[in-house]
C-alpha cells in the first residue's frame, strides 16, 4: 500500500535483525502480529553490521537475498534495506530517525522486540530516546515472566497498554506486551546443523534452504 493511500493512523511494524538466516520463528511472529494487531505492514530491516554482537560470516547481500526469498509470498512483509547505506554500525535510533523523516510524524511506528532484547534495552545506543520515536511491541512466550531493571521499570510505568488498537491512537509512546506462538528455532541452531552436515529442513522456508545449499553457506 502506498504512503499516499494509507491511513496515517495505521501503524507500521519494524522487525530488525541480522537474519542469519531468516527462519520460521521470525516469519510466524510477524504473521501473527499482522493478524492480532492493526499493523498495516511489517518492515524487515536487515542489520548488515550489528554493533553489539559478532559480525555474521555470511555477507549482508546474501542474507538480504534469503530474506527476500522468505517473504515474497506475503505482500504485507516489506523488505527495507536502508541500513545498507551506512558505513558505520547500524543503530536502531538512527534507523527510526530515518523512518520518521520518510513517513512523517503522524504515522505510528511499532518496534517489534523479543523479551531478551527488551530486557537488554538499556545497553542500546540512545535507548531512552527510542520511546519518543516509536511504540514497542514486546513478544512474550506464553506465561513468561519478565525481569526488568529499575530504569526499564520506569520506562514501562504508565506506558503499557493491553489493547492493540491503542497503537493507532498516537504515533509513539506505548508499550504492548503480547503472547504469541514462539517456535523453538534459532538461527544459530540452523547454522550448527548445517555445519555438522545435518538437514535443517522444516526450520526455514524451502527456498532459503535451497539457496543455502546452492551456495554452500554455513557448511564450514
Amino acid at each position: 500500500m502506498s504512503l499516499k493511500n494509507r491511513d496515517l493512523r495505521t501503524p507500521i511494524g519494524i522487525f530488525g535483525g541480522t537474519f542469519d538466516p531468516i527462519h520460521f520463528g521470525h516469519l510466524r511472529i510477524a504473521l501473527e502480529l499482522l493478524e492480532q494487531t492493526p499493523l498495516a505492514e511489517i518492515r524487515f530491516i536487515l542489520c548488515p553490521y550489528p554493533p553489539h554482537r559478532q559480525i555474521p560470516i555470511v555477507s549482508p547481500e546474501t542474507r538480504l537475498a534469503m530474506l527476500k526469498l522468505a517473504t515474497i509470498t506475503e505482500s504485507r512483509f516489506i523488505i527495507d534495506s536502508r541500513e545498507f547505506n551506512r558505513s558505520a554500525p547500524s543503530y536502531t535510533f538512527d534507523t527510526l530517525i530515518s523512518l520518521r523523516e520518510e513517513i512523517g510524524e503522524k504515522t505510528p511506528l511499532c518496534l517489534i522486540l523479543g523479551t531478551d532484547a527488551f530486557q537488554g534495552l538499556s545497553k542500546w545506543y540512545q535507548w531512552k530516546e527510542l520511546i519518543n520515536l516509536t511504540h514497542f511491541i514486546v513478544v512474550k512466550r506464553p506465561k513468561e515472566n519478565l525481569y526488568l531493571e529499575s530504569e526499564l521499570k520506569c520506562l514501562v510505568a504508565g506506558k503499557t497498554i493491553n489493547d492493540p488498537l491503542w497503537l493507532m491512537e498516537k504515533p509513539i509512546g506505548y508499550i504492548l506486551f503480547t503472547e504469541l506462538t514462539q517456535l523453538d528455532i534459532s538461527a544459530s541452531q540452523i547454522r550448527n546443523l548445517i555445519k555438522k552436515g545435518k538437514n535443517p529442513r522444516y526450520l526455514l522456508p524451502n527456498s532459503v534452504w535451497e539457496y543455502i545449499q546452492q551456495r554452500k553457506l554455513y557448511s564450514s
